[in-house]
C-alpha cells in the first residue's frame, strides 16, 4: 500500500504525456483521452518506457477525462477510464515481467480540472463540478486505479469539488496538487497556507505542487509548503520555462542532466514524491533516477 510508503521511501511520477503525444501526431484540438481507444499501443509504450526509466507511480491518461469534455455517445467515459487503467497495469507486467525487477508500480487516476470557472467566478455549479469528478474515480477504482491524483488545479473551490468526489465515493489513497506562479498563489489567489490547510483538512494523502514553474522556481514554493503541511509533499516541475516558439508552440530548454540537478535540491528541501510535468520525458525520469543513485 502506497500509503504505507510516503514519507519514508522517495517515489517517482513519470513525466509529460501531452508533449509525448504531440510529437507521435495528436492534432490542435483532439482530445488526448481518446487516443486511449484509438491509438492505445502509443499510450502503453509511453508508460512501459516510463516504468523501465525508474518512475514508481504512472498517470493514466486521463487528465481531461470528465462528462463536460466527453459527453455523446462516441466514446464514453467508461471505456476511455477502463482503457487507460489497463495501459498502465499491461505496462506494468511486461515491462517488470522483462527485467525481472521486483518494485511496486502504483497506477494513479489522473484526474485533471474540468476546463470551466466554477461560480461565482464562472458559470459551472460547484455540484455540477462534484458530480463530474464523482463519476470519473469511481469508475477509476472499479477499473483497478491504486491511487487518485488530482493535479494542475488553480482554483480551491474546484480543487474542493475534486478531493470530496474522490474521498466520499472511494477509498482510494488522494493526492492533489496545484498551480502556483511567481508570487506563490493559485489563479483564483489562494497562497499556499490556504491550500495547505484546505487540503489536509479535507484529508489528502499527500499534496504539493505542478506544472507552470521549472524545478528551479518551484524552491521558493517548495520552502513554503514543507513550513506549513505535515504530509508528503509532491513536486512535478516542468522541463525549465517555456519559450513560446514563432509558431505558437511552448518549447521546454532545459535538458535532462540540468533537471536532475536541480531536482536534487527539491528533495534536500524536503520533496517526498518527485516526478516532471510539460516538456519531461522517459530520459528526463531515467536521469533524475540515476542522479539519486550516484
Amino acid at each position: 500500500m502506497i500509503r504505507q510508503r510516503l514519507g519514508k521511501d522517495l517515489l517517482f511520477f513519470d513525466g509529460g504525456m501531452g508533449t509525448l503525444l504531440q510529437e507521435k501526431g495528436l492534432a490542435p484540438g483532439e482530445l488526448p483521452e481518446t487516443w486511449n481507444l484509438t491509438h492505445s499501443e502509443e499510450i502503453y509504450k509511453i508508460h512501459r518506457q516510463y516504468i523501465e526509466a525508474g518512475s514508481d507511480i504512472i498517470l493514466t491518461n486521463t487528465f481531461g477525462a470528465n462528462a463536460l469534455k466527453f459527453h455523446d455517445d462516441s466514446c464514453s467515459l467508461e471505456e476511455i477510464i477502463k482503457a487507460a487503467v489497463s495501459h498502465v497495469k499491461k505496462a506494468e507486467r511486461e515491462a517488470l515481467l522483462q527485467t525481472g525487477d521486483e518494485r511496486k508500480i502504483y497506477t494513479a487516476l489522473d484526474v485533471g480540472p474540468t476546463g470551466k470557472l466554477l461560480k461565482p467566478m464562472g458559470d459551472l455549479e460547484f455540484e455540477t463540478a462534484y458530480e463530474a469528478f464523482k463519476e470519473v474515480v469511481i469508475l477509476g477504482e472499479q477499473a483497478g486505479a491504486d491511487l487518485i491524483h488530482i493535479e494542475t488545479m488553480s482554483d480551491t473551490y474546484e480543487l474542493k469539488a475534486a478531493v470530496l468526489a474522490a474521498k466520499e465515493n472511494t477509498s482510494l489513497p488522494v493526492f492533489a496538487t496545484v498551480i502556483f506562479d511567481e508570487r506563490k498563489k493559485l489563479l483564483t489567489g489562494a497562497d499556499v497556507s490556504s491550500v495547505v490547510a484546505l487540503l489536509e483538512g479535507l484529508g489528502v494523502d499527500a499534496l504539493g505542487i505542478n506544472c507552470a514553474m521549472g524545478p528551479k522556481e518551484m524552491l521558493p514554493v517548495l520552502e513554503e509548503l514543507i513550513k506549513y503541511s505535515s504530509v508528503p509533499i509532491i513536486v512535478k516541475p516542468n522541463a525549465g520555462l517555456p519559450v513560446i516558439t514563432e509558431t505558437g508552440a511552448a518549447v521546454y530548454s532545459m535538458g535532462e542532466e540540468e533537471f536532475a540537478r536541480n531536482v536534487q535540491h527539491l528533495k534536500e528541501c524536503g520533496a517526498s514524491v518527485i516526478g516532471g510535468c510539460c516538456g519531461t520525458s522517459p530520459d528526463y525520469i531515467r536521469r533524475v533516477r540515476e542522479s539519486f543513485a550516484e
